[in-house]
């Protein structure tokens, strides 16, 4: 039987882009700082109160200085739900 002759086929060569890409920015850079500094404010505004029993930050507060430095956590962490 005789054999059939190979096509060749031209190589696919994509169409030249009228468009460059251009890299967009995420334009979040502030989360992460913003992030670390509501962790830390949380963090000493707990310490702070253990450490001087109750005295500072809020004397009048009493223990809902520790949800007050918990909700400074918290927020951090919301912010963080940002961060690409």
């Amino acid at each position: 039987m005789p054999k059939s002759r190979l096509r060749k086929k031209a190589d696919y060569t994509p169409p030249p882009s009228a468009v460059t890409a251009v890299k967009i920015s995420s334009g979040r850079s502030w989360v992460a700082p913003l992030m670390l500094v509501l962790f830390l404010i949380g963090l000493a505004w707990i310490v702070s109160y253990y450490v001087t029993s109750g005295t500072w930050p809020v004397r009048s507060w009493g223990n809902w200085n520790i949800l007050a430095g918990f909700g400074f956590i918290a927020a951090g962490f919301g912010v963080s739900t940002q961060w690409k």
